[in-house]
């Protein structure tokens, strides 16, 4: 497997989620900060349905009216229709593909779009019992079913709009690891459902992955404990973590998920940069992590940086709209610092 994306090396991304409620301006500065591998805009602080399990199950339920799902005291329940929240939901997914679009009309960059992961939707969306879905299989199969046919619609809807771009699909799962730990709680909150089998794991994933249909896809999970072998057995293509609170003993999977041409997004920057400080410094730090990490795992920088973009550690919705933007410059100047790098080191080879 090796990835075929029309990405510069070390071309800098984001996670998602960005702070405020004005998409167009935010597709704007993504698309300036980012411009070889931008990607759609979330603002969650919009509202319910503008978050990321909202505005997926928005695309669910216009495939499957009965997996809508309205807000609750404690989040997200199936309803019995698609109601308000969901209409709200899908007009917000719209006005954030209208900004992109609009600023990437004529161009042949590759874009991501994100998605909830089939597990976090499972343990995140309360059946009408009260209970998790993630306590009934059935559930979570017909949730993965239908999430795999949302995928479907929506990357021929981004096609349609962004003909010239090339499309990948990162479904976030920050669920996951505690699906697998058998950390999910009841509805009771004083008792956790019992962990989910790593077969059945990654059969739904590889169900919505496979949606992409040849094109790029894979999980981004910044919980420490992301399982990055399982992702890759499930078929992820792409592999976005928080480089600097990942396990250890992950380090050598990940290094074995390049080695065999999986394209990783590397967190290498604080989701929350420091107040006081440019975006240089902060880049600095950031592009010395990623060189460090190339050496461990005993690639050069050319090597790597084929396959590697820096990202911020986790979405930027909570940074403010200062500190985003610091955070977005300092990745896209880390790329560049590490593909300095790679070039110093072909002129003293």
């Amino acid at each position: 497997m090796s990835d075929s994306l029309p990405i510069p090396p070390a071309a800098a991304t984001g996670i998602g989620s960005v702070p405020g409620t004005d998409s167009h301006e935010w597709s704007r500065t993504i698309a300036g900060e980012l411009p070889d591998f931008p990607h759609v805009p979330e603002l969650p602080q919009r509202g319910p349905g503008a978050d990321l399990i909202g505005r997926t199950m928005g695309l669910l339920s216009e495939v499957a009216g009965d997996l809508a799902v309205e807000t609750t005291p404690s989040g997200w329940r199936f309803a019995d229709s698609p109601g308000r929240v969901m209409a709200r939901a899908r007009s917000w997914l719209g006005e954030d593909l209208d900004g992109i679009e609009a600023v990437l009309a004529a161009s042949a960059t590759t874009l991501k779009l994100q998605l909830a992961g089939p597990w976090t939707l499972a343990a995140n969306i309360e059946m009408r019992t009260g209970e998790r879905a993630i306590r009934d299989p059935g559930a979570c199969r017909e949730l993965a079913e239908a999430l795999a046919e949302a995928i479907r619609g929506h990357l021929a809807d981004v096609a349609r709009r962004l003909p010239r771009a090339s499309l990948v699909l990162q479904l976030d799962e920050p669920s996951l690891p505690t699906v697998l730990a058998g950390g999910v709680s009841t509805a009771s909150g004083i008792a956790t459902y019992r962990a989910v089998d790593e077969q059945r794991v990654r059969e739904h994933l590889g169900i919505a992955l496979a949606a992409a249909e040849g094109r790029p896809a894979g999980v981004h999970c910044c919980d420490p404990r992301v399982p990055v072998d399982l992702l890759r057995r499930a078929g992820s293509r792409l592999i976005s973590v928080d480089l600097m609170t990942m396990e250890a003993g992950q380090e050598e999977a990940l290094g074995e998920a390049l080695d065999a041409g999986c394209r990783l997004l590397l967190g290498v920057v604080p989701s929350l940069p420091p107040a006081d400080e440019e975006a240089r410094g902060v880049a600095e730090r950031a592009a010395a992590r990623l060189i460090d990490q190339y050496s461990r795992w005993g690639f050069s920088a050319e090597h790597a940086n084929a396959l590697v973009s820096p990202t911020p550690a986790c979405g930027l919705a909570g940074a403010g709209f200062p500190g985003a933007r610091t955070a977005y410059a300092a990745v896209r100047e880390a790329g560049r610092l590490v593909r300095e790098d790679s070039a110093g080191q072909e002129e003293s080879a």
